[in-house]
This record gives structure tokens, sequence and C-alpha cells, in this order.
């Protein structure tokens, strides 16, 4: 509990150390909520992986449809040109129209199908559990733009108060220069610390142009004025704790687990390669001599048509196929191996993440602590540098350098508590509990994974089928950079 009040106060500081910048904004007040929620449903990698899980549902459909019952049918028309010696029978040479229709119905393919959809099945699970990765790691990049403006703001602040001080500082050493009080070397100082002032201005309002930039890349749309971050949620007392909850809940893992369990239905449908199939056929056919059926060689008449229907078992057995599968079983069974491995992989980056997020999170809250202090000696030590300097007892450049101390602290400060913010939201994602369910988002019913699987993993229908999908994404071209002629469709 000590860490998330730590961050409480972290976040609120934060969004005071820009009283300046609030004031000059017009317009409603953005909140991280709203800038989350716009970023659930228009951020394009999002919405992407929304419709790779829609491949990974048709896939479910597909595999079942290897074990259901298929019916096809050939019709054409064939006329003979020419007929001699024994093939010579009579009649006319009218032409004539054949119908054929196939019924197969599956009974036994080795478990091919039935494992075969399994492995599908588990494969939504595993996109569904990277979906949750993705969502939670796109709240990660909204959250980080988010507390990057409000930093960068915060910094462009006070380096404009710092060109306001310094600035202040040479009109006044220029005017004591002019009574004989200051040496043409003070005003130089302090001349040449103005405009090292401007330059880090200047810089500083480069990366709040870059950090704005990326707001709009993740976000969106343009930040407007952006409100104070609400608390997070309460974070483990130790690293330890973390790594347990990650084991557990973490999507990227489970999304590897779900994967190794796919490749071993794999293997299993490799196997059954090997074995007998079994199935009911069904064949009916039909003849129609368009023309008159004429005669055959004793005079007797031809019918015009005719028709014949069947029905039986037919075994496939395999006896040898090259060697086919047996490549087929190891080539599955090194796919499971990779799995297993990537798993490994997997286990290893979620324990690494989820350390160095808490780490990075202490150590945010102690630079806090330390920077608070600083600020404090700072700000206490430049109004005595002043004073003295006013009596005589210390030098302009002494004076000048209290100022950047007191710059360097509170800069230091407003980042740390954007990297604590920022750190503690991390470890909630390593954690697998940034999603969108976590977080209470106002934003509507949320994505629903499932119904796009009910609508497609069960149909039987050859002629159904989903209409063209959307865009969902939003583009952030203006009006003013985009070419003429060109619009969104294009």
């Amino acid at each position: 509990m000590r860490l998330s009040y730590a961050i409480l106060g972290a976040a609120t500081c934060l969004a005071g150390a820009v009283p300046a910048y609030a004031q000059e904004q017009n317009g409603e007040v953005d909140t991280l909520t709203e800038a989350l929620v716009e970023a659930y449903w228009t951020n394009p990698t999002l919405t992407a992986q929304r419709e790779s899980l829609g491949i990974n549902d048709a896939a479910v459909a597909i595999a079942r449809a290897g074990g259901r019952p298929t019916l096809s049918a050939t019709v054409g028309v064939d006329r003979d040109l020419t007929r001699q010696g024994s093939l010579d029978f009579g009649g006319s040479l009218d032409p004539s129209l054949g119908a054929t229709a196939n019924l197969t119905i599956p009974v036994y393919r080795g478990g091919a199908v039935k494992n075969d959809v399994r492995a599908a099945q588990v494969r939504v699970e595993s996109a569904r559990a990277t979906l949750r990765a993705v969502e939670g790691d796109v709240f990660v990049l909204a959250v980080s733009a988010y507390m990057d403006v409000i930093l960068n703001r915060a910094i462009v602040e006070l380096n404009r108060n710092q060109v306001r001080v310094l600035d202040t500082n040479f009109q006044a050493s220029q005017d004591r220069f002019e009574i004989g009080d200051l040496t043409r070397t003070d005003v130089a100082q302090s001349q040449a610390r103005l405009q090292l002032a401007a330059s880090r201005l200047a810089a500083a309002e480069g990366r709040l142009a870059g950090a704005v930039e990326t707001y709009r890349e993740v976000i969106g749309v343009m930040p407007g004025e952006l409100a104070s971050p609400p608390p997070l949620p309460p974070l483990p007392e130790t690293a330890d704790e973390a790594v347990r909850i990650a084991l557990v809940d973490n999507p990227d893992l489970l999304a590897a687990d779900l994967n190794t369990r796919a490749a071993a239905y794999d293997v299993r449908v490799a196997r059954a390669s090997r074995t007998p199939t079994l199935s009911v056929v069904g064949t009916g056919q039909y003849v129609n001599a368009l023309g008159n059926a004429g005669v055959d060689g004793t005079g007797s008449a031809l019918p015009n048509s005719g028709s014949v229907t069947s029905i039986g078992i037919s075994s496939r057995v395999p006896i040898y196929q090259g060697g086919l599968p047996s490549a087929r079983i190891a080539q599955a069974r090194a796919r499971e191996g990779q799995t297993l491995e990537q798993r490994v992989g997997t286990e290893r980056a979620v324990v690494a993440d989820v350390r160095t997020a808490f780490a990075n999170y202490e150590a945010a809250l102690l630079s806090i602590e330390a920077n608070i202090v600083a600020v404090e000696a700072n700000e206490l030590a430049l109004e005595g540098a002043r004073l003295e300097n006013s009596i005589g007892s210390r030098s302009v450049l002494f004076v000048l350098d209290a100022e950047q101390e007191l710059l360097n602290a509170q800069v230091d400060l407003v980042t740390a508590r954007r990297d604590a913010y920022v750190a503690g939201f991390r470890l909630l994602n390593a954690m697998g509990q940034a999603e969108a369910e976590d977080l209470n988002l106002d934003g509507g019913a949320l994505y629903d994974p499932l119904g796009n699987y009910r609508r497609v993993a069960q149909r039987w229908n050859d002629w159904a089928g989903n209409p063209r999908s959307e865009v969902d994404a939003t583009s952030t071209v203006t009006d003013a950079e985009r070419p003429q002629g060109v619009t969104d469709a294009q």
C-alpha cells in the first residue's frame, strides 16, 4: 500500500507542475480515461489485432468442414460426331445430356478432423490472450504518451520561466554595469546564461512537439489541456509478489501455453495420415439423349433417357507414401518443441519485465523524495545567493549557477514523477492487469471477442459470409496535410 499512495502523490504533483500552461489553454479538459477510451476503439494496432482474431475464428469452421459431408454434381452435354465399326450401334447422333451427383460422408479420418478442430479452438484462445496483451501494450503507450505531454509541457514552462528570470538578470546587470557596480565580465556571463537558457527552451519545445505527435499517433487526436491522471490500483509491495501474479495472469505467457497445446494436437493430426480412412459414398447418374433415341442393331427402339444410383463404402488404406507421414510428424514435433522453447523465453521476458518495472518504479519514488528536498534546498540557496550578491559578497556567476541548479532540480523532479506513474502502469501491464476491464473505462460496452466466433465457427452454409470490414481506426491526417484530390477512401 505504501507504493500505491506514493504514486498517487506523484501523479497529483506532476499535474500541478504546469499551472501556467493550463491557464493558457481553452476548451474542455482531456482526462487519461478519455484518452484510453479513444485509443481502445481507434488505435490501428489494436483494431488490426481484433481482425487477426477473426482469422483464427474462421480456422475453427475450416477444421470442422473436414468432417462434414460433401455434395458435388457435374453436368455436361455430349455429341458423337462419328461412329464406325463395332461402335456403330445405330441411333441418332443428336447430343445427350448427362448429370452426376456424388455424396461423400466421412466416417473415420484417423482422428485428424477431431484434433485439427481442437488445435484450431486452442489457437482461438491463444489469439484472445494475444489480443489482451496487445490491448495492454497499447494502453502503456497511451499512458506514456499522455504523461510525456504533461512532462514536456512542464519542462517547457520551467525553461520559459528561466528565460524570463535570466533576461531580468541580464537587464539588471547592464544597469549595474552602467553605474559601475558590475564589470563587463559579469554582464557577459549573464548574457551567456540567457542565450544558453534560450537554447534549452528551444530544445524543450522540440521535445514537446515530438511528444504531441506521439500522442496523436497512439491516441488518434491532438492533446488539449490534460487533467491529472487518476491513481493507479494498489501495487505489490515486493518484486517476488509481482512476479507470482504475472506468472498466473500475464496474457503473453498464457498465449505461449496455449500455442504449446495447439502444437501437440498438430502432432496427432500428422499421425493420422498413416491410418486408413472410411467414407460412405452415394452416386446418382442421369443421361438423356436429347434427340430421337433411334434403334439398336436388332431394330429395337432405344430409350431416350436413363438413370442409375449407387451407394457404397470407400476406404483408403495407405501402404507406402514415400516417407511423407513420418516427415510430417517430425515437422510437427519440431514445431511443438519450438513452442516449448518459446514458452520458456516468454516466461523469462515476463519475469524481466516485471522486475524491471518494479525497480524503475521504486527508483522513481526515491528520486521524487530526493528531488523534492533538492528543489527546496536550491530555492533556499538561490534566495541566499541573490541576497549576498546584492551586498557584494557573492558574484553574479554564483547566482547564475544557483538558478541553473534550481532549474535542473525542478526538471528532475517532474521527470521522476512522470517515470513513477509510467513505471507503475508498466508493472500493472506486466502482471496482466492493465486491460480495459481492469481500468473500468467509461466508453460503453467493451469489444466482445466471442461475437465473431459465434457467427463463424459453427457455420454450415457455403454461401454465408461476412460483410466487408469497415475501418475502425481513425486517420490522423488533417485537411491541411492531405494532398489535393486525395480522400480517406483512397
